[in-house]
């Protein structure tokens, strides 16, 4: 039996609570989706696994662990899923929460480069590639910027990155903000 959080609700219930997070109770434990992962070896717990610990209630060990963070997003996994649940979808489901709880583990800077990324945009309505970097560096490892330096400097010679920001008009600023606003309060991180 699935201990039950201060709510009443399982971990399972939060998981599925969450667009894309529905399916894991489809999940027959083949193991299709861990053959087909490029990361699973990078994985604390490979994708068959981390399903049957959330079904489990492991809520901090799964939330805590790094195996969500090294999703590809490559899709292998979706495409070959028997039942055709969404892997991807279900490892994207326990990084917002990992995020929400504050669970991320330390030693992955994915989580650090998603809120980076989302602030940015949200806050200009652009991608400033250097400003994205930069923030990024400063936020996780302002040395390591240092040591980027000349790669930034190739990078802008040979028209791999820009300088100036591609911003977008302030009416499709208020979309997205719009957009983004409801993706939060629809339980995205």
């Amino acid at each position: 039996m699935e201990p039950k959080e201060k709510t009443g609700a399982t971990f399972v219930d939060e998981i599925c609570s969450i667009p894309g997070g529905e399916e894991i109770r489809l999940c027959i434990q083949c193991g299709t989706c861990t053959g087909s992962c490029p990361n699973a070896d990078k994985m604390q717990y490979a994708p068959r696994q981390l399903f049957a610990m959330a079904r489990a209630g492991m809520r901090d060990e799964v939330l805590s662990s790094n195996s969500m963070w090294y999703c590809a997003s490559c899709y292998l996994c979706t495409v070959r899923c028997p039942r055709d649940i969404k892997p991807t979808d279900l490892m994207h489901v326990l990084e917002c929460l990992a995020s929400r709880h504050g669970l991320s583990t330390k030693k992955n800077k994915t989580p650090a480069m998603y809120e980076t990324f989302s602030n940015l945009v949200y806050g200009t309505g652009g991608m400033p590639e250097m400003g994205l970097m930069l923030r990024y560096y400063l936020k996780t490892n302002p040395f390591k910027a240092m040591g980027m330096i000349p790669t930034a400097f190739a990078m802008i010679r040979h028209g791999r990155i820009s300088l100036k920001a591609r911003k977008l008009k302030p009416e499709a600023q208020r979309q997205l903000k719009a957009i983004l606003d409801k993706a939060k309060e629809l339980g995205g991180a």
